[in-house]
């Protein structure tokens, strides 16, 4: 790269095609941005004036009437290129680059899903000088059209070797961000308690909610006994029909009490319990377990499934494809104070919800 000062108005070097305008000016009442590529026809225009720019003023000890340019060489990228480059690098096939502008390329939500970002790798990206990539919180719900994430490039002309070293940083180990799309998996629920009428219509409702804004089949409500061998039968047949391979959500379980009656129907089944709690609050008292590839999340009470809650943030990640384990549950930690101000946590069903915050015995 060279580094040229011109003054417009008159005449140019020879073989400036291709150089990089450094600052903001209008030419013949034209806007021009900086780090535009200069052609033929603007090289003519510069020559011929007039050019004004904003920034310098009398006594800096500038020329105001004088301009840098920088001339690329074989080793130099445009900044567009650079972040357009290093954005396909490290976005999976869940996102969509869009045009460069002023060095900067978005990636937005290719459909419905759960953002998923390595936040090692993006910090060792960041260490790279002049090159930044940013994106939003990993295990955000998001709709299609969503901003995720950026790249922005800072020297308008970026080392092509730099670059391919952001893009081996971005795709060792598979996308630095991906969104993972939502499956059609069934969504039950049982439901333990006794309910008056309103209270299980607004069950329902929230049930409803979450089986639509997760892309989810709904798969209906079944009523659980309060001993444990109606129960165990009760979810043995949710789980070999219409909740199989899906997610059964239970109300009205204590996962601190090992006589708890859904405890126990659960092990006479044969489910493997997967965590008694998520580092999540409200809703850290959730119990997750697995029975033959069905995930079910019971909380210990209805009026949880009508708010807001831990079981929000790990819905997303089951509905989207993420096995019910401890890695999936460990995720929720970061970012699991669910106080108002985190709603943006939130899917987007999940925010015309309650604002989160305890009731008696929620945990």
């Amino acid at each position: 790269m060279k580094v040229l000062r011109i003054r417009p108005g008159e005449p140019l070097p020879a073989g400036l095609a291709g150089a990089i305008l450094c600052r903001d000016v209008r030419v013949g009442g034209d806007p021009w941005a900086k780090g535009r590529r200069l052609t033929a026809d603007d090289l003519a225009r510069l020559a011929a004036g007039p050019v004004s720019r904003r920034g310098v003023w009398a006594g800096s000890g500038r020329d105001p009437a004088e301009l840098t340019l920088l001339l690329p060489d074989a080793a130099d990228l445009h900044e567009d290129e650079a972040a357009s480059r290093i954005a396909a690098a490290i976005s999976g096939p869940g996102l969509i680059a869009g045009d460069p502008a002023e060095s900067r390329v978005d990636l937005r939500a290719r459909h419905d899903g759960v953002v998923r970002v390595r936040p090692g790798a993006l910090a060792r990206l960041a260490r790279l000088d002049g090159i930044s990539a940013f994106t939003i919180l990993d295990g955000r719900a998001v709709a299609a059209g969503s901003l995720v994430a950026a790249v922005k490039t800072g020297p308008h002309l970026v080392p092509a070797a730099l670059v391919e070293r952001a893009c081996r940083i971005g795709a060792l180990g598979g996308p630095l961000v991906d969104l993972l799309p939502y499956r059609p998996i069934p969504l039950a629920a049982a439901v333990r308690e006794h309910l008056a009428p309103a209270a299980r219509d607004r069950f329902a409702a929230g049930l409803a909610a979450r089986a639509a804004g997760l892309g989810a089949r709904l798969a209906g409500i079944a009523d659980l006994p309060d001993d444990p061998a109606g129960a165990a039968a009760v979810l043995g047949e949710l789980v070999r029909g219409p909740a199989r391979g899906g997610v059964i959500l239970v109300a009205g379980a204590a996962s601190t009490d090992p006589a708890d009656p859904v405890l126990l129907a659960l092990d006479r089944l044969g489910a493997r319990v997967v965590s008694h709690g998520v580092p999540a609050h409200p809703g850290s008292m959730l119990l997750l377990a697995r029975l033959r590839g069905t995930a079910i999340i019971a909380l210990p009470t209805c009026g949880a499934y009508s708010r807001a809650t831990a079981a929000d943030l790990l819905l997303p990640w089951l509905a989207a494809g993420a096995p019910p384990t401890r890695a999936t549950v460990a995720r929720l930690a970061h970012g699991g104070i669910l106080d108002r101000d985190q709603r943006h946590r939130f899917p987007p069903y999940a925010r015309a919800l309650p604002d989160p915050g305890e009731e008696p015995g929620e945990g």
